[in-house]
């Protein structure tokens, strides 16, 4: 699953009249201040005279103060947020296909959980072209096209950088990027995909090749937005500086993993850069590869993905000093859950949706105010199992202090914001 930052009200106050994805807007001379091939420099026959001209330099009146505010879906109650300062409006929890579609799980299970969390509000599905060796967008390719949703109705991420053993088939050069990423659309079935990630950075290829690949696949229609995947923050400002450069389009988001063990990057600079430059975050592994499910618990079951081809590391992790450590963090976690009649991995998730924004920094410590589970509820259908997570406001919940929950966060701007209870934020 997926948690994306929010812009918040006092973001919204300080963002400048010029539009962050299209650039500046057409100035004395002329110029174009959109991406290559965007069209939005001044009208034909404009000629920089007249009413029509003079209107064309008078900056857009700021978007009401709501404008980027979370919003609930109706019957739902699920969360949707802007994906950091762009326009693009997604749900608070995403669900991903790496491990389980296409390799873990059947098609018929995955349909199912594709069913109901879409049915549950859920609108962000996230594959890549490395998960199962293309077989996980194949299976969501197939689901979809079979369910027949309204595509504006969902939003698809995939990510681009292990495509192949050719040589050429893998990294952030502009042949792969065009070609991976033609390759996705056709496995997927789809005509664009909303979100494509470069998943990682890539030292060998040129930072201005790569933005303008991306800004290429944008314009021919391949992609909406682009954004990356595990990038450093220096490599984050550098990618946003060459667009700046030359006109081009930036990245609008940052996938980082976060977790309970995982939360540095997350809460301490991705935030500095959502303020800057307004990239926002869309984050991964929610409970560790599943270590943050209480399973492990001085084993390894059979049913696990530590046991699966491929993911000795896992069982490695698992396994050594650290993750002894972090499995007996866990298992103090039982008795919390058991209290509001949730899971563990329930649990988790809920906390680190409410750490994942900003807006919450001042409120979260080392405990976790409201924490109240209400109406949790599991769907089951055949293998597959969702659950709806509501945060009403309820008694206060002592979390471990060994989680050390006290927030990470330097910038004064996250630490005062709404002083609206954590429980109804999520």
């Amino acid at each position: 699953m997926q948690v994306s930052i929010a812009c918040t009200e006092q973001n919204l106050r300080s963002r400048s009249s010029e539009d962050r994805l299209c650039g500046p807007r057409p100035g004395p001379g002329g110029g174009n201040g959109g991406p290559v091939g965007g069209g939005h420099g001044n009208p034909p026959g404009g000629g920089g005279s007249g009413p029509k001209a003079r209107a064309a330099l008078v900056p857009r009146p700021p978007a009401p103060a709501g404008a980027l505010r979370e919003s609930t879906g109706r019957g739902t109650g699920m969360k949707y947020r802007n994906l950091g300062k762009s326009g693009l409006r997604v749900s608070c929890l995403g669900l991903g296909t790496w491990v389980t579609f296409g390799s873990q799980i059947s098609d018929e299970t995955a349909e199912d959980v594709l069913t109901v969390a879409y049915e549950h509000g859920v609108n962000l599905f996230d594959t890549a072209e490395v998960y199962a060796a293309g077989k996980a967008e194949r299976t969501l390719g197939n689901i979809l096209k079979s369910k027949g949703w309204r595509r504006s109705s969902y939003v698809i991420t995939t990510k681009i950088f292990w495509g192949g053993q050719a040589e050429t088939e893998r990294g952030l050069s502009r042949k792969h990027i065009i070609e991976g990423l033609r390759g996705s659309l056709e496995r997927l079935q789809l005509g664009y995909v909303d979100i494509v990630f470069a998943n990682r950075s890539d030292p060998n290829s040129p930072m201005e090749e790569i933005v303008r690949a991306m800004t290429y696949v944008i314009n021919q229609g391949l992609a909406l937005y682009w954004g990356t995947s595990r990038w450093g923050a220096a490599e984050i400002m550098e990618a946003y500086s060459m667009a700046r450069q030359f006109n081009l389009i930036p990245p609008v988001c940052e996938q980082a993993e976060y977790h309970l063990f995982q939360r540095e990057k997350v809460e301490m600079q991705l935030p500095e850069l959502y303020h800057k430059i307004g990239v926002g975050s869309v984050t991964l592994s929610p409970l560790a590869c599943g270590l943050i499910t209480s399973k492990y618990d001085g084993r390894i079951p059979d049913t696990c993905r530590a046991t699966i081809k491929g993911y000795q590391w896992l069982k490695d992790k698992v396994q050594s000093e650290d993750g002894k450590k972090q499995q007996a963090k866990v298992m103090d976690l039982l008795p919390i859950a058991h209290q509001l009649g949730c899971t563990v991995a329930q649990l988790a998730i809920a906390v680190k949706a409410s750490l994942s924004n900003p807006e919450w920094a001042r409120e979260v410590t080392h405990k976790v105010l409201g924490l109240h589970m209400r109406g949790s509820r599991a769907t089951r259908r055949g293998r597959g199992t969702a659950a709806t997570l509501s945060l009403p406001p309820g008694p206060a919940v002592q979390l471990p202090r060994s989680f050390n929950l006290m927030p990470f966060f330097s910038d004064p701007a996250c630490t005062a914001l709404s002083a609206t209870p954590l429980s109804s934020r999520c």
